[in-house]
């Protein structure tokens, strides 16, 4: 285990993802895990127990930040006909989020905000607004202009889709997210309608850029951005 700290920021590095119950403080202050890369199935679960724990007041808001290995996954409604099967090697779940298929793999940041709303905001268009603005004003960071497209979840650059989201709101404590495109195999998308949406592409930070970006000072923004956005109202 590892603690990355700067002025802003304090990410606990936990491989193990069963280690992070040694980590978790008492304190009400969101804590940070990064997970590394791990498999969908086991995140999820790990999801569930938090999300029970956040509802009974047992632990603090905790963000999970990881990369999955590759996965296609499907709202709890979703048509399993956008998934077209030019890959068969990934993995194929079907979750109880909101929204269509989406792809995970490696070279995307995903994130799991577990955040109990009533000590914020009990709305889910504000909880959905506040992470597309975080999205939007790490990006910025990279000299990246991205918007919201309207009607359609996520972070858009023109008509290219840089991050996907779905999330379930339970008692008011949230669970799943984003997946924000660092420099995923972009060929993975071309299995799948991302979203559910025609007619719309999808891009990555390296596509517009055409550099490497530290995933970790990635990381160290989009924290600071939740930490902009939030402030306990009680």
């Amino acid at each position: 285990m590892q603690t990355i700290t700067s002025s802003s920021v304090k990410l606990i590095n936990v491989n193990t993802p069963d280690s992070i119950w040694e980590h978790i403080r008492s304190d009400n202050k969101i804590q940070y895990f990064w997970l590394g890369r791990q498999p969908y199935q086991l995140i999820w679960g790990l999801q569930k127990q938090l999300h029970a724990k956040r509802v009974s007041g047992e632990i603090p808001d905790v963000i999970l930040l990881l990369e999955h290995d590759h996965v296609y996954t499907f709202g709890k409604n979703a048509d399993k006909n956008y998934l077209l099967n030019t890959h068969p090697e990934a993995e194929v779940v079907q979750t109880d989020r909101g929204g269509e298929v989406t792809y995970h793999g490696p070279g995307q940041l995903v994130g799991y905000p577990i955040i109990n709303l009533n000590h914020y905001h009990k709305s889910i268009t504000w909880f959905m607004r506040s992470l597309e603005k975080i999205i939007i004003n790490s990006l910025k960071h990279y000299n990246i202009e991205s918007q919201l497209n309207d009607g359609l979840p996520g972070v858009w650059i023109d008509d290219e889709k840089i991050c996907a989201m779905g999330v379930r709101i339970s008692r008011w404590v949230t669970m799943h997210g984003f997946a924000l495109n660092i420099n995923p195999n972009m060929d993975y998308f071309d299995g799948m309608i991302p979203c559910g949406i025609q007619n719309y592409g999808v891009t990555s930070i390296k596509d517009l850029i055409h550099k490497n970006v530290s995933q970790l000072d990635l990381i160290k923004v989009i924290v600071k951005e939740f930490n902009h956005v939030f402030n306990k109202t009680s």
